[in-house]
Parts: C-alpha cells; structure tokens; sequence
C-alpha cells in the first residue's frame, strides 16, 4: 500500500474505532437518537450516515461492492441499539482497507467519476475529504454526547 494510503487508512480505521467508544460513552443509549436545538442531528443518524458514506464511495464506488445507499434512511431511520452500529462500522472498517490497500498510485492522481462538491477532483483529494468529512462528524458526536449526556 502506497505510504499516504496507509497513512490514511490508520487515520480513518482509528477514528471508526474512536466512534464506536464515543457511541458506547453515552450513559443510556437511547440519548444517541436524540436531537438537540444546538446539534442538527443524533449521535445515532450521524453514526449511519458516516457508514453509508464511507461503505458508498470506498466499497461501492471505489472497491466495486454492491452496496446500495439509502441516505435519507441514514437520518431518518428508526433507533436500532449501539450494538448493532458498532458492528455496522466494524465491517465498515473493513471495507475501507480492503478499498485502501487496492488503490495503486496511478488510480490517485486521476479524476475521480463524479463531481461530489461540483467540481473535478482526483481520487487522492477525494479520500482526504472522507477522512476529514469522518472527523468533522466525529467531533459533532463527542460534543453531542457532552451536551445531553
């Protein structure tokens, strides 16, 4: 695997791993679907849209998964238990390296196929924004669970 590759698998498997510890920190779990005027979404809705994201775009449109996205579902579905999350985002993981550890240095300096923010990318900028997308959410989550918890 190419150095930032792995670099950035670490980063992402790392944060995965901080997300499920962050989702189990919540002192009852149920507080996880729950929204607040100052935090737009649940802890629960953002853990599901950070595994469809991830499982779209590195299974489904970088590794060639047959994962099929539901995004309206990722904020809007019903409360399923942090158990279930955590596994979701164990196999999650997985896709992510196996995606990672496929990409070959000539695939990331070229277009990625579509225009996600309106505008040509490569796949390289493009895996920088999901990391950073998955951070981004991240902090949302701890300071959600700090708020209500």
């Amino acid at each position: 695997m190419q150095p930032l590759l792995k670099d950035i698998s670490h980063q992402i498997t790392w944060d995965l791993d901080r997300l499920i510890a962050e989702l189990e920190s919540y002192p009852d779990e149920s507080i996880i679907w729950t929204k607040h005027k100052a935090v737009n979404n649940a802890a629960g809705h953002l853990g599901l849209h950070l595994i469809g994201n991830l499982n779209h775009f590195f299974g489904h449109m970088m590794g060639g998964t047959d994962y099929k996205r539901n995004r309206e579902l990722e904020f809007n579905s019903a409360p399923i238990l942090v158990s279930e999350i955590a596994q979701q985002i164990i196999e999650t993981k997985k896709v992510v390296e196996t995606s990672l550890s496929a990409m070959t240095a000539e695939k990331l300096s070229t277009r990625f196929p579509i225009d996600v923010f309106g505008f040509e990318m490569t796949y390289q900028y493009f895996i920088i924004r999901l990391a950073n997308h998955l951070s981004y959410h991240l902090g949302q989550i701890s300071y959600h669970r700090r708020i209500l918890a």
